[in-house]
C-alpha cells in the first residue's frame, strides 16, 4: 500500500477499516477522520461532510452498531470494528424501511442532511426513543436540517419505527 505523499512517514497508519461488510486495508495518515476515510479513500460519498465540527449531524454513522459523528471519529478508532454508512443500509435494490420512510413521509427537501438523519434515525427506533413526537425530537436533535423538514423527519422516523425491521 502507497504511503499517501504529503504524509510525513511518522504519521502513517495501516488499519482495517470493516464498513458496511466489507474490510477494506488502508494506509492513511493518523490524523484522518473516519469521515475523510469513507469519503476520500473509499469512495463513499453518501455521508455528508457538514460542518466537521460534530455539530450538525450530516456525518452520521453507525460505529458498532451505535451512532457517531464520523468527522469527531479518528479511523484509527474505527480500526477493526463495524462501521454501516447510507450505503450498507439498503439490501440491494430494497431500500431499508427508513429509507422508505423518509421518501414516503417526503422528509426531506435539498437532501444534503438526509443520509445523516436516516442512520441517526434508525438508532434512534433502535434505542427505543420513538414513544412520542417529543422523544424523536430530543433524540434526533443533533441532526440539523437548514431546510426545516423536521415534522416531515418526525412522521418519518414514526413510520419507519412501525416498519417491520425499521430499527435493524
Amino acid at each position: 500500500m502507497a504511503i499517501p505523499p504529503t504524509t510525513d512517514i511518522a504519521h502513517v497508519i495501516e488499519l482495517t477499516l470493516n464498513v458496511n461488510g466489507s474490510p477494506h486495508r488502508c494506509v492513511l495518515d493518523t490524523r484522518t477522520t473516519l469521515l475523510d476515510a469513507l469519503r476520500e479513500h473509499l469512495h463513499l460519498t453518501g455521508t455528508k461532510k457538514g460542518c466537521n465540527f460534530g455539530e450538525c449531524g450530516a456525518c452520521t454513522v453507525h460505529l458498532d452498531g451505535q451512532r457517531v459523528n464520523a468527522c469527531m471519529v479518528l479511523a484509527a478508532q474505527a480500526d477493526g470494528r463495524a462501521v454501516t454508512t447510507i450505503e450498507g443500509l439498503s439490501q440491494g435494490e430494497t431500500l431499508h424501511p427508513m429509507q422508505q420512510a423518509f421518501i414516503d413521509c417526503d422528509a426531506f427537501q435539498c437532501g444534503f442532511c438526509t443520509p445523516g438523519q436516516i442512520m441517526s434515525a434508525v438508532c434512534c427506533v433502535r434505542e427505543g426513543h420513538t414513544k412520542s413526537d417529543a422523544d424523536i425530537r430530543e433524540w434526533m436533535s443533533g441532526n440539523l436540517c437548514r431546510c426545516s423538514s423536521y415534522p416531515q423527519i418526525v412522521e418519518a422516523v414514526k413510520a419507519g419505527a412501525s416498519a417491520p425491521n425499521g430499527g435493524q
